[in-house]
């Protein structure tokens, strides 16, 4: 930005940093966590990373230190489906079926199981999969039984595992390899991932659970997951975590478009019992916190856990990665520490700089338009028309120029188009959006509906 000097890529400050470190401090003791790491990303850069306890079985715990990242898998199985789809090779719409002929579910739309909406049942059939030894694909998708869906599709949201065991499936026959190569040859390579395995590549922690009463260690299993890798199988460091973050955010050429990832973070579905607490987009869970709204992923795996919560409009997100069964705060910790970041060192707003033009386009439809007797001032920013109410300010919607006309990005016009409706002569004579008119004075006769004046 010109004049601007840019510090958002410089480490956190001193006092920052301690504040930091001292929710790692208590999580940890607090939550009886064997070793805990955690880093926290502003724009570009791994500003902050900070470990607590000694207890990961080998070497101490460090940015670069493995964990397994339990469920975040979910969200690299995520986008491999969403570049299918932006290739053409299916539609979101699409059946199961469509892909998986003869597999379980085939009903159930891929977008479905992207947002745990199939009602499909949580786990496969067989052992828990999570502590036992990875079954082939046949023999998961003979396992599945269609009369344990826990709901009808779309009733609510139900997380399942199986919906991401077969998405993985689907990745991996339009790819012709494994569902792992594809992350790999995809994902991790293109943004430069060198520290995210399918197996533990060391230095990496050793996975426990802790004795309730007695506070010792017992080591957990770490079983190939075989089928079901795509929902839960993938060790990574915080270090190469922050660079998924950065990925969620803004996406990467040659991976996904930004317009994608932002796709994936809109909300999908959610569930009475959780009301406003939480919501899932496409393979992204969605909570309220920060600038509004964050999105990520948590995860658990036996002797894991972990948190990834990033927070678009601010540029920020925040990774946790800790070796235990339980006791981490998977995302109530990312959120304390992007508040803390937030109260000690808040972002800045992108300086005010004046539109160097305006398009004719717009420029002719800015200034005060009436729905009824209501005002509204339609603004210029150099990329799109705000439309905002001028008692308190609050924009209503937002418009970008397309073609002849314009299509809303916010509000209740949200994807409608916004049409110039103009005189015999070219002159403007009224606005409408999906049968909403405006008018330049209230209820303008010469326009229709709500123009003229109301009958008595």
């Amino acid at each position: 930005m010109s004049g601007t000097p840019r510090d958002d890529d410089r480490a956190v400050t001193g006092p920052t940093a301690r504040r930091l470190r001292a929710l790692l401090a208590r999580e940890q003791s607090g939550r009886r966590l064997p070793s805990l790491v955690a880093g926290v990303v502003r724009d570009d850069a791994l500003v902050w990373t900070g470990e607590y306890g000694a207890g990961t079985g080998t070497v101490p715990p460090s940015p670069d230190l493995q964990y397994r990242i339990g469920s975040i898998t979910k969200t690299m199985t995520a986008a491999l489906v969403m570049q299918l789809r932006d290739e053409g090779l299916l539609d979101l719409a699409d059946p199961l079926s469509a892909h998986l002929p003869g597999v379980g579910y085939a009903d159930r739309t891929i977008r479905s199981l992207l947002t745990h909406s199939s009602g499909m049942q949580s786990e496969p059939a067989g052992s828990w999969w999570e502590r036992s030894p990875g079954v082939p694909f046949e023999e998961l998708a003979a396992g599945i039984d269609e009369k344990r869906a826990a709901h009808p599709v779309g009733a609510t949201y139900h997380y399942t595992n199986l919906a991401f065991g077969l998405l993985g499936e689907l990745v991996a026959r339009h790819r012709g390899g494994s569902w792992w190569d594809a992350v790999r040859q995809r994902l991790l390579e293109p943004l430069g991932m060198t520290r995210t395995t399918y197996l533990p590549l060391p230095p990496a922690a050793t996975g426990y659970s802790v004795h309730h009463f007695a506070g010792t260690l017992t080591a957990e299993p770490a079983h190939d997951a075989g089928a079901m890798a795509p929902a839960g199988q993938v060790w990574s460091t915080v270090a190469d975590l922050a660079v998924w973050a950065r990925f969620l955010r803004d996406g990467a050429p040659g991976v996904l478009a930004p317009a994608t990832v932002q796709e994936m973070t809109t909300p999908q579905s959610g569930s009475a019992a959780e009301g406003l607490a939480g919501a899932y987009g496409l393979g992204l869970r969605l909570v309220p916190g920060g600038s509004g709204t964050l999105f990520g992923h948590t995860g658990s795996m036996p002797g894991f856990l972990a948190g990834l919560l990033v927070d678009r409009p601010r540029r920020t997100a925040a990774v946790v990665l800790a070796n235990a069964t339980t006791g981490l705060r998977c995302e109530g910790l990312p959120v304390d520490l992007l508040d803390t970041l937030e109260e000690l060192e808040p972002r800045l707003p992108v300086p005010w700089e004046a539109v160097p033009a305006v398009s004719a386009q717009a420029e002719e439809i800015l200034g005060v338009w009436h729905w009824g007797n209501t005002a509204l001032g339609f603004s210029w920013t150099g990329t799109d028309v705000v439309v905002s109410s001028l008692t308190d300010g609050r924009v209503s919607y937002r418009f970008v120029p397309d073609g002849d006309g314009f299509v809303g990005t916010v509000g209740y016009h949200h994807g409608e188009r916004l049409h110039v409706v103009r005189n015999d002569d070219g002159s403007v004579n009224h606005l409408v959006c999906a049968t909403f008119v405006y008018t330049r004075t209230p209820y303008d006769p010469a326009a229709p509906i709500p123009g003229g004046h109301p009958q008595p």
